[in-house]
């Protein structure tokens, strides 16, 4: 009988994919390529090119999950100090340093070369910018000033930008204006996380705004990010990319959000802060449908 020995051999090699797909941080590599995949149709020309679709997604999945990898790799031992993330591979040691390196390398560099051929130089620009700004400069600027939250967010702003050079080629001023949106919807998003996750990161050394500043400035903040997302949301309407029904579905989207915000500057329990990061993970998916569901109508 050889199958009893076969079963833990099985395991392992199970729980080395988990592994290897939780250096990705898949949810996060999900969530940028719902904005791609938003930017590419929201730019595209009347007939969608469906191959170019999958090529953009493709690198672009790569990219992000090789950042990410290498923001685990560099974070190691921040992340061995904080209970939400010590049991990630590397910090738990499931992982070798030189082996997740390799992999998060390939990937990040595979990707970039992936949408040089497949897309074209303003997509590999803007992927290899994302790349690179998320890596180089946001992860390092987390141990040295609460402005890397300014920082981290431009990364995060810009697959959809991509995703729409993808599809037309170019980056236009309707673009931008979803990379605005994008970058201030990030804000109260992660200024609420960083209050629920504070005594973490004051135990990891990590300079965010609620460590060094409490909470009276992090939720001030907050609520004016979420204030100027209100008008910014409105643009896409403004200037032809939406219509009516995406107008006033953000308008009571961001609505929703100020009051969100609002009620946690006001009251700066962790409790209210849950619920504003709850909002805020459903204010975007809900403003990208409302945005695809109006240019379908």
């Amino acid at each position: 009988m050889t199958r009893g020995p076969d079963v833990p051999q099985i395991a392992l090699t199970s729980s080395r994919t988990a592994d290897y797909l939780e250096l990705t941080k898949p949810n996060i590599v999900g969530m940028i390529l719902v904005t791609v995949a938003a930017g590419f149709y929201l730019g595209a020309p009347d007939t969608l090119d469906g191959l170019l679709l999958v090529h953009t997604l493709l690198g672009s999945a790569m990219v992000a999950a090789g950042s990410n990898a290498l923001n685990q790799v560099l974070e190691r031992r921040i992340d061995a100090r904080m209970r939400r993330t010590q049991n990630r591979p590397l910090p738990a040691g499931r992982l070798r340093v030189p082996e997740a390196t390799l992999i998060a390398w390939t990937l990040g560099l595979a990707g970039v070369g992936y949408l040089a051929v497949f897309t074209n130089p303003t997509v590999t620009l803007l992927a290899a910018a994302t790349l690179g700004s998320y890596v180089f400069v946001y992860t390092p600027l987390k141990r040295k000033t609460s402005l890397c939250t300014l920082v981290g967010a431009v990364p995060g702003a810009l697959p959809i930008v991509g995703g729409w050079a993808a599809a037309s080629g170019a980056v236009p001023l309707q673009a931008w204006v979803l990379f605005g949106i994008l970058y201030l919807w990030q804000l109260p998003h992660f200024l609420a996380l960083a209050w629920i996750c504070r005594d973490d990161y004051e135990r990891a050394g990590l300079r965010m705004l609620s460590v060094t500043s409490g909470a009276e400035a992090t939720f001030r903040q907050a609520l004016a990010f979420a204030v100027a997302l209100l008008p910014l949301s409105l643009l896409p309407s403004m200037l032809g990319t939406t219509g009516s029904v995406y107008f006033f579905g953000a308008l009571l989207c961001s609505l929703w959000l100020i009051w969100a915000t609002a009620t946690a500057a006001r009251d700066r329990s962790k409790a209210k802060a849950r619920r504003l990061f709850l909002v805020t993970v459903a204010y975007l998916p809900a403003v990208l449908l409302l945005m695809i569901l109006d240019r379908a109508l």
